[in-house]
């Protein structure tokens, strides 16, 4: 195997962009498993299940695992816990996926990518945090890259509303994560990052089937091979395996890097939804691509 003999750094490199690979390939996923044809699609609450039920073996071990010989958590840590796996895993994701059913993978990721900027704007306006004119700059340059590529989508729909219904629900998504973020940073210095992702995600799998439980009939579940072949993709290469990827890349790398590399994710998802979706590629979608990596990369500059 020719990877045997690579170097660390190059096999961190090769992680990091697989792991963004996976990540933009989710939306894909999503629209796939809502176009498996039936006499009713699948609805966002059960497809979210799915990927949670068949994801929840590996947390499992991995929140076992790494709660080996450490201290047990106070009822703060959990709180936190519960609240954060409340807005990270759960609230994003069923926002994420209501969305998806209105508007393009393309638009989804570039909408959802721009949560460090909405991050930034978290610290100003809740944390006494002061915004350089660098961040202010960024935050430009993202919101403008929405915009190019919301006119992509409004020139395609015979009517607006969806888009503009699907967008706020994507855009409700990353505000709910980039809030998960900004809270996780000590709670993470405290567990630690394999601990915590493992209990969050078993806090969000809960919340999901207590929200399915409540709103859905048992026998949704029953849905046509194919949809389970797409929530199980879903679970193992867009929400595993970048996990762990993400986490052995920045060992090896460092974070900064990954990160980096990580910003391929929006263009990857674009190339993706041309190619296994058939959605139209035009210049002002490329450019708005463009103008939102260039905001993120540009309050992720150090």
């Amino acid at each position: 195997m020719p990877w045997k003999h690579w170097s660390s750094e190059r096999i961190g490199f090769a992680l990091a962009l697989l792991a963004a690979a996976g990540f933009s390939f989710k939306a894909i996923f999503v629209k796939l498993a809502y176009a498996v044809p039936q006499a009713q699609p699948v609805d966002s609450v059960t497809l979210l299940a799915l990927r949670m039920l068949l994801a929840l073996p590996a947390f499992v071990w991995v929140g076992w695992r790494s709660s080996q010989g450490l201290a047990p958590l106070t009822r703060r840590d959990w709180a936190l816990l519960v609240a954060l796996g409340l807005l990270g895993y759960y609230g994003a994701s069923i926002l994420d996926f209501m969305g998806l059913q209105y508007i393009s993978a393309s638009l989804e990721r570039l909408i959802l990518f721009t949560y460090p900027t909405i991050t930034l704007l978290i610290g100003v306006l809740f944390m006494g945090k002061t915004a350089s004119r660098r961040e202010i700059g960024a935050l430009l340059l993202s919101y403008a890259g929405i915009g190019l590529a919301f006119t992509h989508d409004l020139h395609l729909a015979s009517d607006m509303g969806p888009v503009l219904l699907g967008g706020a629900f994507v855009l409700g998504s990353a505000v709910s994560y980039a809030f998960y973020q900004a809270g996780s940073e000590p709670v993470i210095r405290r567990l630690g990052a394999a601990r915590f992702t493992a209990l969050a995600m078993l806090v969000s799998t809960v919340a999901t089937l207590a929200h399915f439980a409540a709103t859905q009939p048992l026998q949704a579940l029953v849905q046509p091979a194919a949809v389970y072949g797409h929530a199980l993709g879903m679970a193992l290469l867009s929400t595993v395996l970048p996990v762990f990827m993400t986490s052995a890349a920045i060992r090896r790398i460092g974070a900064a890097p990954t990160v980096l590399i990580g910003t391929l994710g929006p263009m990857l998802t674009i190339v993706f939804s041309y190619w296994l979706l058939g959605e139209p590629l035009s210049l002002p979608q490329m450019v708005g691509a463009g103008l939102v990596l260039a905001g993120v990369l540009l309050v992720g500059r150090r």
